[in-house]
């Protein structure tokens, strides 16, 4: 595409590769020309905490605050209880409204990190679309509403045709969600003047739906942005490590764990990373990414410092850096590593290493326990691991003991 935008913001997500679609480029180019443009992203409130899969959103809002402005997280408090279907083979579990508060105060740790909801002039939003959906009177929705939406064009769209071309159930309740998604749009844009969405690209037909509403009964002038759904280089979904999600909240993913996880990035991934996932400078990001050999290990670590700093602050990532170098380096015991507590009654008179293994995340479950040490992939205070009937005593644990599984997934054991 060869439009060269004018404004701060549509700059950066074109030069730093967040751009995959836009509804109308020139025309959300000079309105974030003209003054303050509100924009938001839906998250829908589904587990305590987000991961890494969303930091490609909460970076484009960061962005939009940083050149001048105002960005809205809205909190899927009223869409939680559908859930949404897209590209899903099957539905959501349905939560109570206890839970999905409970989700929302987690996440919203997450955003007073990267958004500054005091900031003079723009100042972040948080919203919570039950607010206008919960009151709903469903007979007046499907009459204002309801009118508006071509059954045709709904099952057209590319996440709920793939699920009914694979026969797959999509029940009336989930087939609500993209009318419920674009009304939010357009009640966003009556109460706060929001003129922009974004989302990822999976959200383009729920996306443009709600575009479509707001002219028609608005007819008000509102802009669409997505971005590319992330890969890692192997193909692998962004978000998701060996042993799980990569969540975004301390209590749910140790900043030790996250720096790790950006540590490990395939060196195709570098220089993308760095200008999708931090601050630095775009000429800096593609000198670190294309660096080759050993070198490329120094930009991995410039990386994990930047993005662990941006979520989890300095001090988190310099000890999380610290205690790689230890561990890596000098083959030493961390501070920092995932820890372990085990109390006298818990071991009694042993406990067995594979359980060990599986309680200290190292491994789901015995089984995959048991083919690690088989295959000489566990490590015992560095010493190779092989006896996978080894039972472990309180006298054993007297001082912290550190098991490793492969060369980069380390956690301390010792008494409570």
């Amino acid at each position: 595409m060869t439009y060269h935008p004018k404004s701060d913001f549509m700059n950066v997500m074109m030069e730093r590769g967040f751009l995959a679609d836009c509804t109308d480029y020139q025309g959300l180019d000079e309105a974030l020309t003209k003054g303050v443009v509100p924009g938001y992203i839906g998250f829908d409130a589904t587990a305590k905490s987000l991961h890494v899969g969303s930091l490609i959103q909460i970076m484009m809002l960061r962005w939009l605050q940083k050149t001048g402005h105002q960005p809205i997280t809205l909190m899927g408090g009223g869409t939680t209880k559908v859930g949404d279907p897209s590209f899903r083979a099957d539905e959501r579990p349905l939560l109570t409204p206890a839970q999905i508060d409970d989700n929302i105060s987690g996440i919203r740790q997450v955003f007073a990190k990267y958004l500054d909801y005091e900031q003079a002039g723009n100042p972040a939003l948080m919203l919570n679309n039950a607010e206008w959906l919960d009151g709903l009177n469903y007979l007046d929705f499907l009459r204002d509403i309801g009118r508006h939406f071509s059954v045709n064009r709904m099952l057209s769209f590319e996440s709920v045709k793939s699920r009914l071309d694979r026969e797959q159930s999509l029940s009336f309740l989930e087939f609500n969600y993209m009318i419920l998604q674009a009304y939010d749009f357009l009640e966003l844009n009556r109460r706060y003047g929001c003129l922009l969405q974004m989302g990822g690209s999976d959200q383009w037909g729920n996306i443009v739906n709600g575009i479509d509403l707001t002219r028609r009964v608005l007819d008000a002038e509102i802009y669409g942005l997505t971005s590319p759904l992330l890969t890692t280089s192997d193909g692998k979904k962004m978000g998701k490590s060996q042993d799980g999600a990569v969540w975004l909240n301390a209590d749910m993913r140790a900043p030790y764990e996250f720096w790790q996880f950006w540590r490990n990035t395939t060196d195709a991934d570098v220089g993308r990373f760095l200008k999708l996932y931090t601050e630095m400078d775009v000429a800096e990001c593609d000198r670190l990414g294309a660096l080759a050999g050993s070198e490329i290990n120094a930009a991995k670590i410039v990386l994990a410092n930047a993005v662990t700093t941006l979520c989890h602050g300095a001090e988190a990532a310099a000890a999380a850096e610290a205690t790689a170098r230890e561990v890596f380096e000098k083959g030493g015991v961390g501070d920092d590593l995932p820890t372990l507590e085990l109390t006298a009654e818990e071991i009694g008179d042993g406990i067995s290493i594979v359980q060990v293994i599986v309680r200290a995340g190292l491994a789901k479950s015995g089984k995959e326990a048991k083919r690690l040490i088989a295959e000489n992939g566990a490590r015992i205070d560095d010493a190779p691991l092989s006896d996978a009937g080894l039972m472990l005593d309180a006298g054993a644990l007297a001082s912290p003991v550190k098991l490793s599984a492969g060369k980069k997934r380390h956690a301390l054991v010792k008494l409570a």
